[in-house]
């Protein structure tokens, strides 16, 4: 299952799309069968037989299986406009940078005499492209959401809770505990 982290990004990607997927069962599985390149692969995919992937590419068959028409979705939308979504995420990670919209439970560590208390906080945070990077590098090589939400959570110490090192220097760290929801926006 993906966490929250891989789950906002795949969402931001859709944001990005020039166009929308097939909306038919027949426009979908023909798309699939273009990214696949046989009914054979379609439908180890989906869990289906070659001969079901057939008939809903015929129309012989205008509605799948509940469980099957969710696994065509989510094929489609991870296969869909894959040269889009690698240029926003190249421009976020080199120019533009990440928004990180959130309400969480952050936790932190401060010098003797402050508050470690975690509490919940919506934040809307605009995170420089270095941090776009190294979360799309983390992502590509298989983090998990823990890795992931400490990319997002070392940039919030430096860009909110710092400013940038202008104050809170003895914040040493700062974790993201609980996530009620998160989106980003590139």
């Amino acid at each position: 299952m993906a966490g929250e982290i891989e789950d906002a990004i795949e969402r931001a990607d859709r944001e990005s799309f020039t166009k929308e997927p097939p909306k038919t069962l027949k426009g979908k599985i023909g798309f699939l069968l273009k990214q696949y390149g046989s009914a054979k692969a379609v439908a180890v995919e989906l869990g289906v037989t070659a001969d079901s992937v057939n008939r809903y590419r015929r129309g012989a068959r205008k509605h799948a299986r509940a469980d099957v028409a969710a696994k065509i979705d989510d094929a489609v939308w991870q296969r869909w406009q894959p040269l889009v979504r690698k240029r926003r995420q190249r421009q976020a990670a080199t120019n533009t940078g990440i928004t990180v919209e959130t309400r969480a439970r952050f936790g932190y560590s401060a010098a003797v005499g402050t508050t470690d208390d975690g509490r919940f906080r919506r934040l809307t945070v605009h995170l420089p492209a270095t941090y776009a990077q190294r979360l799309f590098d983390a992502r590509d090589a298989g983090a998990s959401d823990q890795q992931m939400r400490g990319i997002i959570a070392e940039g919030f110490k430096e860009i909110y809770f710092q400013d940038g090192g202008g104050r809170a220097t003895g914040l040493s760290d700062v974790e993201i505990n609980e996530i009620d929801y998160l989106d980003l926006a590139y």
